[in-house]
């Protein structure tokens, strides 16, 4: 296997491409579901039609002139590599950010990945008694982001390709309102875009999980409920009204001191989940919402978001 040639050929760094081979080593991969099966599962999975459609269209048959030998072994090794992972919940980057813009197989390549592993997470919940109906919820997030994905002009991917490597570990479980992301001794939470953040729909959430994990991880224990966030920075308090949603989301949360993340842009990050845009000028993005001002505003002024940490006892 010639690294340096293939990285080449992908158009990414070749360290990237070192890290596919080194974690995936000759770990075994997991096939795709059949073709014919494919629609039903990404109904399921609540992809779009217009994304489905670009799935289907670059489907990696063996006779695709789509595909080339490093996308094949590129898409081989990250399943693999995430397969080799199961159970995990650290952040897992399946491989290497490609060109997107080079055709459907360089778009989608990831979401192939994903559908391999689809298979092998079911198995992983059967193992825990997990139903079904938990099952396709949570995974139902690949849907959800490649919408996400589509209004943000391609903009969103490089992260969501790592965030759903949680969901295909069987590292993210969507409860009502919340996502779950359990550690070594605590849970993290996740808010997904599916509604009001309203105080009844976040209590009976926690309180679905409160019993979800002691049934299906008894072997685990977990003291606390954690969130990172910009929903919880103090500086929200300028701007929403103590009674709003996030507001009374922030106050069940005791926060730990404030660190500078590392590899984190706090101000990206607002963007990202209030406009779903990394790109568009300050002054041309929409003022429909309490929140979108306060975003807008806030850097207008020259302030930055902050990402804040906190927890609460299980």
């Amino acid at each position: 296997m010639d690294l340096d040639r293939t990285a080449a050929r992908l158009g990414v760094p070749v360290a990237e491409v070192e890290r596919v081979h080194l974690l995936a080593g000759d770990l075994p991969s997991a096939p795709l579901p059949a073709k014919a099966d494919a629609p039903a599962i990404l109904t399921r999975l609540a992809v779009r039609p217009e994304d489905a459609a670009e799935i289907m269209a670059g489907w990696p048959d063996p006779d695709s002139p789509l595909w080339t030998p490093e996308l094949r072994w590129l898409l081989d090794r990250s399943i693999a590599l995430v397969r080799a992972d199961l159970g995990g919940h650290g952040w897992l980057p399946p491989g290497p950010e490609l060109p997107r813009d080079r055709g459907l197989a360089w778009r989608h390549l990831y979401v192939y990945a994903y559908l391999a592993l689809v298979d092998v997470v079911r198995g992983y919940h059967r193992d825990h008694g997990i139903a079904e109906a938990v099952t396709w919820t949570s995974l139902a997030d690949l849907g959800r982001n490649l919408a996400i994905d589509r209004r943000m002009h391609r903009e969103g991917w490089p992260v969501m390709q790592s965030w759903l490597s949680l969901h295909a570990r069987g590292s993210i479980y969507e409860l009502g309102r919340l996502q779950y992301h359990p550690g070594d001794t605590t849970i993290g939470l996740h808010i997904a875009e599916s509604g009001p953040l309203t105080p009844e729909a976040v209590s009976a959430s926690l309180d679905e999980a409160r019993a979800f994990f002691p049934r299906h991880f008894p072997d685990q224990h977990y003291t606390a409920f954690t969130c990172g966030s910009w929903l919880l920075d103090p500086q929200l308090l300028d701007y929403l009204p103590e009674d709003s949603n996030i507001i009374r989301f922030q106050q069940r949360f005791e926060l730990e001191p404030y660190e500078e993340p590392e590899g984190l842009d706090a101000d990206v990050e607002v963007l990202r989940f209030v406009f779903r845009s990394l790109t568009t000028p300050l002054d041309q993005l929409p003022r429909d919402t309490v929140l979108q001002r306060a975003a807008v505003d806030h850097l207008q002024a020259g302030r930055h978001w902050r990402w804040r940490r906190g927890s609460f006892p299980i």
